[in-house]
Parts: C-alpha cells; structure tokens; sequence
C-alpha cells in the first residue's frame, strides 16, 4: 500500500517551488491565488528571498504547505495514497491531498495557524530542544520531574525526540538529560514552544477558524499527530487538529501504525527528504521516495 506524507517546518528552502511555477500553467494559477489570498507576494519570497526571510513563521509555513500541495496535485493521476500523515504543519498539507479540505481554506487555516503560534511565542519566552540517543520513557520521565513547562514534543523517530517548553525548564531538563546518557541535548534555533501547552492561546485562536471551515470526506484515511492512528470521519480530524498544536507530534507512532496497517511504500511530498530518514530509522524495510513529476512529463 502507498502512504504519502508531506514534510513540516523546516523544510523549506531558498528557491523552493520555483520549478514548479516555471513548468507548469496550474502551478503559476495556484501561486498567484496564493499571493492573492495571503496578501503579500510570498512567491517573491519562496524563489528569491534568503534563507533567513523563509525562517519567519508567517512566510514558512504557507511556503512548505503550498511547495507540498501544488506538487501533489501536479502529480495528476499518479498521485494515488491508500493513506496520508503529515507532520505537525504537514498535516494540513494531507489533509487538501486527501480531499478533506479545498486548497484555499487549506492555505487560509496555515496562515492563520502560522498567525496564531507567532503571538503565542511572543506572549512568553520559550523554546525546543531535540534528544538523541535516549528512551522516550526516560525523556518523559526526567519532563515531568523539571520544575517549569517542559514535554515531549516531537517522537520523530527511535531515539530522537524533540521537547518544547520554558527556557529555564529546557536549559535545566538538557542537563539532566545529558546527565542520564543522551548522546546530545541541544536547544533549537527555534521561536517558540511548539506543541506544548505554552501554545494554548494559538489553539483557542486556530479552534475558531477550524470549527468555520468546511471539511469534507477524505478519499482515504489520514494518520493524525495527535492520534497516530487511521481517521476518517471528519469530526474527529477537526477536533484532532486542533489539539495538535498543544499535543505531542507521534510521528514514530503514526509510521509504526502506517505499516502495521499495510503501508510499503511511502513518498515524500514537499521540499527535503526529513520524512524519508525518519521513516527509513523507524523500519528499515519499507522503500521510500520523494514524489517526482519526471514520470508524469
């Protein structure tokens, strides 16, 4: 079974859809509706801005959405998941792949949830730190014991974890960490503490835009953050999604599940090929690939 899935921030990179804009009248159409709706030319931004002007979460998130959404669909009658995950803004990348969203109410909620998580990280100093090396059990364990907001965050893969959280509490809770034997406990160059409760007030901000949009049956299941297993009804992604930005990001649990329920194959839709290193630290055996349109020219 094919799963597709569809890269979060950080992906980005100088220049990224740039080719697609070139090759493609449906590209170009979709990039301009996209300015249009934004209200500023992130194109200009996308193809000719530097790495640190594609940092800014307003700019970063819709960039990564609309480099995955355009190519998937791009990607024509090739395109053909029996299953989709995203991780963390990836998410809503699957969720216009799938079907559940249109491509504008798509780029919108980004946007808006991209809004929404900037005020939240200017409301109160916080970061993330990633984990190597470590049990997730003993990461949770030393989260809980820190004084301060400090969780598990990110379960990107065995033995990598992210955490989010107050400065004073991530600083102490690496040292510990260091101290019980990970190999690296580094503090990211990050704006904000991303999934953890420290983003409520972007939740609440994000809950009303989701509960006004129309989602629809999705064509084939998506395996949520927050859930890690297969959802199909349309209620419960809505209400998944919402909680996904105070909740941990289960990506080794949603790829575990993934192949348990018969994924082989899963394509990387979007810029980089993060997911595919994750994928392949988490099961070995399944094949990986990043989506191309050289087979459908």
């Amino acid at each position: 079974m094919n799963a597709y899935i569809f890269p979060g921030q950080g992906a980005q990179f100088s220049g990224m859809g740039l080719d697609l804009y070139e090759n493609s009248p449906l590209a170009q159409e979709l990039f301009e509706k996209a300015n249009s709706i934004l209200g500023f030319s992130i194109t200009d931004v996308m193809f000719e801005g530097s790495a640190e002007d594609l940092k800014q979460t307003k700019v970063t998130q819709p960039a990564i959405f609309l480099h995955s959404v355009i190519l998937a669909k791009l990607l024509g009658d090739s395109f053909n998941p029996d299953m989709v995950a995203g991780h963390s803004l990836g998410e809503f990348s699957a969720l216009v792949a799938n079907g559940t969203l249109n491509f504008e109410d798509g780029l919108r909620l980004v946007s808006q949830r991209a809004q929404a998580m900037q005020k939240a990280c200017e409301l109160q100093p916080s970061t993330m730190a990633a984990v190597l090396g470590l049990d997730d059990d003993i990461v949770e364990k030393v989260c809980a014991m820190t004084d301060g907001v400090v969780v598990a965050a990110n379960y990107n893969c065995p033995g990598q974890l992210v955490i989010s959280g107050e400065i004073d509490a991530i600083n102490t809770a690496c040292e510990t960490l260091k101290e019980e034997g990970a190999r690296r406990a580094l503090v990211l160059p990050v704006g904000g503490a991303f999934h953890s409760p420290l983003m409520e007030p972007a939740r609440e901000e994000l809950a009303a835009a989701i509960e006004g949009t129309e989602f629809k049956k999705p064509n084939c299941p998506i395996y949520q953050n927050v859930t890690a297993s297969a959802v199909i009804d349309e209620t419960a992604i809505k209400t998944n999604l919402i909680s996904q930005l105070t909740a941990p990001v289960r990506w080794t649990q949603s790829v575990q599940q993934m192949i348990a329920d018969g994924a082989s194959h899963f394509t990387e839709v979007g810029p980089g090929k993060v997911l595919q290193g994750l994928v392949k630290k988490i099961n070995r055996e399944v094949e990986t690939a990043s989506a191309s349109l050289e087979s459908n020219a």
